[in-house]
């Protein structure tokens, strides 16, 4: 006589209940970590704020022209020279979108040339 087959003892369920116990228990834990704001506290709306460059900034137009406080820059040297040494510490820079980036990379090189420790571009953050 042939035997029958044994049926297998059944699914593990009892690993994937400890696996989904300790998902909960990592959960409950990690969702404590950062506590809630304060329910009285109303945020700061930038939504209307108007863009406009910091101050003490190298602005490089489309066409590689350069100003600095409304006047114009005859190159990134003579800028960087007119500079005081606190302010050559980080060179601040806006550039237009539309600029080449082999230009703005040729006044990156021209300003750390003239004594810039650091060069810092400044763009525009969009929260969409």
């Amino acid at each position: 006589m042939a035997r029958k087959p044994r049926k297998s003892g059944g699914e593990p369920t009892i690993a994937l209940i400890n696996v989904v116990f300790l998902m909960l228990i990592f959960f409950l834990v990690a969702g404590q970590v950062a506590p809630p704001l304060a329910s009285d506290l109303s945020l700061v709306r930038t939504a209307e704020l108007e863009g406009r460059a910091p101050p003490d900034t190298l602005i490089i137009r489309a066409d590689g022209t350069m100003e600095f406080h409304g006047e114009p820059v005859q190159s990134a040297t003579a800028f960087a020279g007119t500079l005081p040494e606190e302010m050559r510490e980080a060179i601040r820079i806006v550039p237009d979108r539309e600029l080449d980036a082999r230009t703005l990379v040729g006044i990156a090189a021209e300003l750390r040339g003239a004594g810039a420790e650091s060069i810092r571009i400044v763009t525009e953050r969009g929260l969409e």
